[in-house]
């Protein structure tokens, strides 16, 4: 056990973050620098994807949310879509007996029906399989934008207002959350994005409005335990206002 694990472990419970949401970014750039082909980064970012829910499990977080595969990416050369969402079958298939080991419940958002068939079966049946784990709660967002969540939410509230079964005056905050793909969670407290840059590229959009962002240099496959978790204890270190002063926020400790 790291020092920075053992330095999570003695923080109160309400003091560490309950969901952490990841852009991983740098696959592409990281195989190229090796002159390699694209894939070639995302096979090695599988790992990373191995250290990052074990790490949160091992940190005592609830939600991680994975940004696998944005409605964009469909726009990317076929013969990489192909082997990401190939890529994406072999991995949950792989995976499974880690997940049931380590009491990992497995879910995920985004137009899922978009994907190859093979993808859904796969998907379909790691959720099946680990429902009742009561762990890390991991979630791939696939074929996902926050954009696209957003406006299926408001088809949905459409659909309930046509049908009278809602009224203008029932929308809030509350249900505006509760129509989102990620109902039932709590929004992300740390958004980490890896590879350098500087963009939130239309991931959750709506949850991510008080979290706490972190960009990092380190390119997808690199990202290891240490640096998760030196980013939660520096998350700690942060004083989040939500909306509130400082003052406020110290007298209400």
């Amino acid at each position: 056990m790291t020092d920075r694990l053992q330095l999570i472990r003695t923080l109160d419970q309400n003091k560490k973050p309950r969901h952490i949401a990841i852009i991983m970014d740098g696959n592409g750039r990281w195989a190229k620098e090796r002159g390699k082909e694209r894939v070639y980064g995302h096979q090695h970012g599988v790992q990373s994807v191995r250290n990052a829910i074990e790490g949160c499990g091992e940190a005592g977080i609830d939600f991680l949310t994975l940004y696998a595969f944005s409605t964009e990416n469909w726009n990317r050369p076929k013969e990489e879509v192909n082997a990401l969402t190939s890529l994406l079958v072999k991995t949950i298939h792989l995976e499974l007996d880690n997940l049931m080991r380590n009491n990992v419940r497995l879910t995920a958002i985004g137009a899922l029906t978009d994907l190859p068939e093979d993808c859904q079966e796969e998907l379909r049946g790691a959720i099946n399989h680990t429902a009742e784990n009561s762990g890390l709660t991991a979630t791939l967002a696939l074929s996902y934008s926050g954009r696209w969540e957003i406006t299926n939410m408001v088809r949905k509230i459409a659909n309930k207002l046509a049908k009278g079964s809602l009224s203008q005056e029932d929308i809030n905050n509350d249900l505006v959350t509760g129509n989102l793909s990620t109902s039932g969670m709590p929004d992300p407290d740390i958004l980490i994005r890896t590879g350098g840059n500087f963009r939130i590229s239309n991931f959750l959009l709506w949850q991510i409005a008080y979290a706490e962002l972190f960009f990092t240099p380190t390119q997808w496959p690199d990202f290891n335990k240490d640096e998760l978790w030196q980013i939660i204890l520096d998350f700690v270190d942060r004083e989040r206002r939500f909306g509130k002063t400082g003052e406020q926020v110290a007298n209400h400790q």
